[in-house]
């Protein structure tokens, strides 16, 4: 009987996944790598990428580890976990940055103040 890991697995570990997946997302996102490229570097399909970062729990550990040494060679699942690459530093701050302009006179009008 074959068993869908998704469905087997409590809610707290398949949020862990999620958390993983999109961690995975991120740090490939920050580096500037598409996910064929990365999928590619790491000798997984494009789809294997796309389900890793949607955080499948049904694909072995080896393809997550894989796949993050093919987005940062080197760096650790636990390293990922805490967020510490620079990379990631770099991308919230850059979401952090809101451009600010001031409001014109006919904005302001509308405004009715």
């Amino acid at each position: 009987m074959k068993i869908t890991q998704n469905r087997a697995l409590p809610p707290e570990r398949m949020a862990e996944m999620a958390l993983i997946g999109s961690r995975l997302a991120r740090l490939r996102i920050a580096r500037h790598i598409t996910q064929a490229e990365a999928a590619l570097r790491a000798g997984l399909s494009r789809n294997t990428a796309y389900r890793l970062e949607k955080g499948d729990a049904g694909l072995a550990i080896g393809q997550v580890l894989r796949y993050l040494d093919a987005i940062a060679p080197g760096k650790t699942l636990l390293g990922l976990l805490q967020e510490n690459d620079p990379s990631l530093v770099a991308l919230a701050a850059s979401e952090k940055r809101q451009r600010v302009r001031e409001v014109t006179r006919k904005e302001r009008d509308k405004l009715d103040f």
